[in-house]
């Protein structure tokens, strides 16, 4: 098998599976009262995320893949690991926030603010690098900071929001 389907044979399967957990997620949390904000840009993003891969499938699951950039590629998996393993059961793709909850400030949320949007704009740019592929890694990269820009704010303000439900 080529080593560009395997790489994206390996980004189909977990994108999968964390489609599977985020919307076990959603359900608890909307279920425990949670409360979903700025759905009206979530297809746009499923859009994106779908075009972005099915492209790399068409244009480049024949091509060898670089070894430096697949070294930056599993670097961010582990930093995805520590994402998904620090927000547990808050980990949705869309967001969810429970009234009365505290923002999570452990793990890389620490260190900075939306770390798996950082880690996820690096995927972006990195998987089409790896497989040759730097225009597509440009186009990708602007149009996934454009959605990007409008999913901070919705977030922000849906964080600020169970702030302050925390605090009455």
């Amino acid at each position: 098998m080529p080593e560009g389907a395997l790489l994206l044979g390996f980004v189909s399967l977990q994108r999968i599976a964390e489609i599977l957990w985020a919307r076990r997620n959603e359900a608890c949390l909307l279920a425990s009262g949670g409360i979903e904000f700025g759905s009206a840009h979530y297809p746009f993003m499923v859009g994106m995320h779908v075009s972005w891969l099915a492209g790399l499938w068409l244009l480049a699951a024949d091509h060898l893949v670089d070894r430096g950039i697949l070294v930056l590629f599993v670097l961010l998996q582990l930093g995805r690991l520590w994402v998904l393993a620090t927000l547990g059961r808050r980990w949705t793709t869309r967001v969810v926030v429970l009234k009365g909850e505290a923002l999570v400030r452990s793990g890389p949320y620490r260190l900075l603010r939306h770390p798996n949007y950082w880690i996820v704009a690096a995927e972006i740019a990195a998987v089409p690098l790896a497989l040759g592929l730097p225009l597509y890694a440009v186009i990708f990269s602007v149009l996934n900071a454009a959605l990007l820009r409008e999913r901070i704010r919705v977030e922000n303000a849906a964080l600020a929001w169970a702030s302050v439900q925390q605090s009455r």
